[in-house]
């Protein structure tokens, strides 16, 4: 007589879906961190739509993923191997190096950088 295996559950398909998107953010997680000499992280709620994963590299450029829970973007960076800070400030934030199109897009209007008028 030969053995059947077990239905998946809701749970269990669930479970391995969000095992399957961890290690997928992990190793581009991975890839960061290579191309930028290493990297550090801090993991920000974005509501019901996920968590940010934003990541420092060693040289200053950064970047960020979203996971669509906090459990799957802390299981992500645990896998990637990368520090995780609880805050974004000091030293962590300090890292950061922004350039012209961080100027323009999201601080430009407020703090002097170029207008988006066209006039």
């Amino acid at each position: 007589m030969a053995e059947t295996a077990e239905p998946q559950t809701d749970d269990s398909k669930h479970a391995a879906r969000a095992e399957r998107r961890a290690a997928k953010l992990a190793k581009q997680i991975g890839t960061f961190a290579r191309a930028h000499g290493g990297a550090e992280g801090h993991l920000a709620h974005l509501g019901e739509m996920g968590t940010r994963i934003v990541l420092v590299g060693e040289d200053g450029d950064w970047g960020d993923l979203v996971a669509p829970s906090y459990a799957v973007a802390e299981s992500a960076t645990q896998k990637a191997g990368i520090t995780v800070h609880e805050d974004f400030d000091g030293e962590f934030a300090a890292k950061v190096r922004t350039g012209p199109y961080e100027w323009s897009r999201m601080a430009g209007i407020q703090v002097g950088g170029p207008s988006n008028d066209k006039a």
